[in-house]
């Protein structure tokens, strides 16, 4: 293939098993959810399992994802200059467990309120969030030696297997015909770590020996990565947390219909996740090259497309939402929640691809501070807006994410105003920063 084809492929290195391993835990995710919900008798008793799923995507990715990110940014860096990497994954395992130690006391010391208050009495699902945080540690260590490693398919393959695992364990208990909540939620909680092994017992995650790596060659961002991560997954989740949080014990399986809904809203995000990732390798070129006109370029046409995605996400929801959840789920939800739901949703991801770009300009903290408006934004609508369950965190959501793009937007005005430039690192950061789970 000449170069000038090459240069007009529109797929970039990545995107197939990016995509494919998206679609693949996309649709195990809904499937798990349809399954497990008819295996444990309705959506009622399927909520203990809905909040482990959501508390789980606000924990792991949020903690996680920083060291995913600083992970390939330094394998990436050292790989291109010519040196092994086994030095930097050794300083990021360190941190990771750390990390997993610190959370886990954490949820240990507030688990009697976590198991009253968010899983209803049930213990077993503490421990099984304990269990899920621990197993997503090694997940997104393994990511991020793959993305940093140039290993696209086994980043997928650590990806897809997740989801595909669930549904299968989920499958196999509805068979043999288990009905109690416990494991299932198990199910959540191991379903990491067989991909991580596959890729593992094949080699996809050997590094090379190499100079000593210092902490500031891992940990650069690693404190408003984290604090932005934490702030931007706990945004992605906090509609069906909320809603668990806030229901009486009457309102069961309206907390479960919703959780549904959430996760219908987000269909056009999993694109949204495929396609940044796949679009890694050609902006870190540009950035390396100092191409700035081009990379900004590739992001605007990005975000037009984001803006399109969105417009038709929430005009289906409206339209088309009700009929297609009650096909799905047989659950009863407005096409206006759906609405506000696939409106929000198309919001946070024009907000995280805002975010994305600040981060390539090297504005780790302002991103920080955009996510923690977001927060406060979330908090205060849904504290002063309506007393209606449904709609007071609809419109949480929907503030939360107007409060975080009008934020990133500046923040993104002020860099480029700085004069800063992306450079390969940065925008490996950027393009990874994903808080999207499935």
């Amino acid at each position: 293939m000449s170069r000038t084809a090459t240069a007009r492929t529109p797929l970039p290195e990545g995107t197939v098993p990016v995509a494919a391993a998206l679609l693949i835990a996309g649709i195990a995710t809904y499937a798990f959810f349809k399954v497990g919900t008819w295996a444990v008798g309705g959506a009622e008793s399927f909520k203990p399992i809905s909040s482990l799923w959501f508390a789980t995507f606000a924990l792991a990715p949020g903690f996680f994802l920083p060291l995913e990110q600083e992970l390939g940014r330094a394998l990436a860096h050292r790989r291109a200059v010519g040196q092994g990497g086994r030095p930097v994954v050794e300083k990021v395992v360190r941190l990771s467990v750390v990390l997993v130690v610190i959370v886990v006391i954490g949820i240990l010391a507030v688990s009697p309120l976590i198991a009253s208050n968010y899983f209803s009495g049930n213990w077993l699902m503490v421990i099984a969030l304990i269990v899920a945080f621990g197993a997503y540690a090694p997940a997104h260590l393994a990511r991020g030696i793959c993305s940093g490693s140039g290993r696209f398919r086994q980043y997928a393959i650590v990806m897809g297997t997740d989801g595909v695992t669930r549904i299968v364990l989920c499958v196999a208990l509805a068979v043999v015909g288990v009905e109690a909540v416990g494991p299932y939620g198990f199910a959540v909680a191991l379903a990491p770590l067989v991909g991580v092994g596959y890729v593992y017992s094949r080699n996809g995650l050997r590094t090379e020996p190499g100079p000593e790596a210092s902490w500031g060659e891992v940990t650069p961002n690693l404190g408003w990565l984290l604090l932005g991560s934490v702030f931007a997954a706990s945004l992605l989740n906090a509609g069906p947390i909320a809603t668990t949080l806030l229901a009486d014990s009457s309102q069961d399986a309206q907390v479960t219909q919703f959780a549904y809904g959430v996760l219908l809203a987000r269909i056009p995000l999993f694109m949204f996740q495929a396609v940044q990732a796949a679009l890694l390798p050609r902006l870190s070129r540009l950035a390396a090259r100092g191409e700035l006109s081009e990379f900004l370029g590739g992001l605007r046409r990005l975000m037009v497309v984001v803006a399109a995605v969105g417009v038709v996400g929430t005009l289906g929801a409206l339209v088309l939402g009700p009929w297609a959840i009650e096909l799905v789920y047989g659950a009863d939800l407005s096409g206006r929640t759906l609405a506000m739901l696939a409106l929000g949703s198309a919001l946070y991801m024009v907000a995280l691809g805002l975010a994305q770009a600040v981060i390539a300009l090297k504005g780790h903290a302002l991103v920080a501070l955009g996510w923690a408006t977001g927060v406060v934004a979330f908090l205060l609508g849904t504290w002063l807006s309506s007393d209606d369950l449904f709609r007071r965190v609809e419109i949480g959501l929907l503030l939360s994410s107007i409060a975080s793009v009008v934020s990133f937007g500046f923040a993104l005005r002020h860099q480029l105003h700085l004069g800063a430039r992306p450079d390969e690192g940065s925008v490996m950061e950027a393009i990874t920063d994903m808080p999207l789970e499935t």
